[in-house]
């Protein structure tokens, strides 16, 4: 047979391993993105195929739309897609260039007046949106939207006019932060754990985790859910745990948790794992498509996450 030049595949991973099952989901319901991402992470797969796969989601104006993020769909760009674009791009390796240039030229024709993004840009209006996501006609800046784009880009080095008003809305957001909830912590951490200040980064994440134990924001004991209310707006038993505020041990929130706590954690994620191979999503569930787009996004993170603890999956 010819040599094509392709880096040989590794050994398939044992039958019946966490690996081997989630793979299996995979290939049976994953869009093309989340199987170009899994063979990317754990099968030895390049990233050309994952940027091609990308592609498919970009607009003209340089954002990203077409239910990347699978709760809001339509062809539009929205900035919680292009974050999810971010991402993946940032996963492979690839976040960087012209690309990312456009895409920042993108944020800056969808930020506030304050000169950060909103959660939803208001051309959402007239395509399907899950029903906790608001459409008003003048969004305010949001923390969750802002704080993830700001960080991928300051941990890719990107600098970009844009950066500089968006930065100092997360700072000013993060550190006036009194009462929160766990999407809005996690944003506030992946800006975090990669702003180039890393004392005063430091400073506030340390602030942020008495926070999140004052108010009860992880779900510190698995066996003992009733014990943590979930935050207003969440679906029923939509907790959070350590694992989702600190998704590697290099995060700055690692520390906000003892090791017990951390490993009580993560025995959890890994028994979360479903018959059919996937891991459930715990969030309000509003449609068909959107769920089944979701759930192999959401293996691929418990995967990388049980992974980065040293947690052997395959």
């Amino acid at each position: 047979m010819a040599e094509t030049g392709a880096s040989p595949l590794p050994p398939a991973p044992p039958a019946r391993s966490p690996l081997f099952r989630a793979e299996q989901f995979v290939w049976l319901t994953a869009r093309v993105l989340e199987q170009r991402l899994f063979a990317y992470h754990f099968l030895n797969g390049g990233p050309d195929p994952v940027e091609t796969a990308l592609d498919a989601y970009r607009n003209e104006d340089g954002g990203y739309g077409h239910a990347l993020e699978p709760d809001l769909r339509g062809p539009v760009s929205q900035p919680l897609h292009t974050a999810h674009a971010l991402r993946v791009l940032d996963a492979v390796g690839r976040c960087g260039g012209q690309r990312v240039e456009r895409v920042c030229r993108y944020l800056t024709s969808v930020s506030t007046s304050d000169g950060a993004l909103p959660a939803v840009h208001p051309s959402q209006r007239g395509y399907p949106a899950a029903p906790f996501v608001p459409i008003v006609d003048d969004p305010p800046s949001e923390l969750l939207a802002t704080g993830p784009v700001v960080g991928l880009l300051h941990r890719n080095e990107v600098w970009h006019a844009w950066l500089f008003r968006a930065t100092d809305f997360c700072w000013q957001a993060v550190e006036s932060l009194e009462k929160s909830h766990p999407y809005e912590v996690e944003a506030a951490v992946a800006f975090l754990d990669a702003v180039p200040d890393r004392s005063r980064a430091e400073a506030a994440a340390d602030r942020l985790g008495r926070l999140v134990r004052e108010q009860r924001l992880a779900a510190l004991d698995p066996g003992r859910l009733g014990a943590y209310p979930v935050a207003p707006g969440y679906a029923p038993g939509e907790h959070h745990f350590p694992h989702d505020f600190a998704k590697s041990p290099r995060s700055l929130a690692r520390g906000w948790f003892t090791d017990e706590e951390m490993a009580r954690s993560l025995d959890f994620l890994a028994a979360e794992q479903a018959a059919d191979g996937g891991w459930p999503i715990r969030w309000r569930q509003w449609a068909p498509a959107a769920a089944l787009e979701a759930r192999p996004m959401v293996t691929i993170e418990a995967l990388r996450t049980l992974e980065a603890y040293g947690r052997h999956t395959g």
